[in-house]
C-alpha cells in the first residue's frame, strides 16, 4: 500500500486522466507536483513515478517522449529501500518492462522504428521481474500488442 503522500497525489492524478477522462487536470495537477518535488533535481521516486504518469497524460507524441526519457532516468535512480519505505509493491526492477513499453511505443509513434524495437527488447528483457498478476499481465499484453503494431511496419516496403 502506498504510505508517501507525492505518490498518493500523483495516483490521483493518474485517476484524472485514466479513468474520468480530465487530461487537463491532471497535467495541472502533475504540474504543481513537479514544482513541489523540486524537478528533475527531486526525490528519484517521485521524479519517475511523476513523469511516467505525466507522459500518459500528454496530446503530443514528443511531449510524451520527453516525460518518459525522465522517468527512465530518474528510475535508475532510485535505491531499492526508498521504493519500499514509500509502500510500492514492485522491486525498482519491475518498473522497467513499462517505462520501456511506453518509450517503444512512443517512438513507434514518432516513426523511429530502431528506437522502438531497442526498447521493446529491453521491456521483454526485463518483464521477467513481474509477477503473473492483473499488472504483470496488463504489461505483457501490451508487449505483444506492439509486437504486432512493430512487426506490420517491419513487413512494410
Amino acid at each position: 500500500m502506498i504510505t508517501d503522500p507525492i505518490l498518493a497525489k500523483i495516483g490521483e492524478a493518474a485517476a484524472l486522466n485514466h479513468h474520468q477522462g480530465q487530461r487537463e487536470a491532471a497535467r495541472d495537477l502533475l504540474t504543481e507536483l513537479w514544482d513541489e518535488i523540486g524537478g528533475e533535481e527531486g526525490d528519484p521516486l517521485h521524479v519517475c513515478v511523476l513523469a511516467h504518469t505525466m507522459a500518459d497524460a500528454q496530446d503530443d507524441p514528443h511531449q510524451e517522449l520527453t516525460w518518459d526519457l525522465k522517468a527512465l532516468a530518474a528510475a535508475d535512480r532510485i535505491e531499492e529501500d526508498r521504493a519500499q519505505e514509500a509502500g510500492v509493491a514492485l522491486p525498482v526492477a519491475g518498473l522497467y518492462p513499462s517505462l520501456h513499453l511506453n518509450l517503444a511505443d512512443c517512438y513507434r509513434r514518432l516513426d523511429d522504428l530502431d528506437r522502438a524495437r531497442d526498447h521493446l527488447r529491453q521491456a521483454r528483457e526485463s518483464i521477467g521481474e513481474l509477477g503473473d498478476d492483473d499488472y504483470g499481465r496488463l504489461i505483457r499484453d501490451s508487449l505483444d500488442r506492439l509486437t504486432i503494431q512493430l512487426s506490420q511496419h517491419w513487413s512494410s516496403p
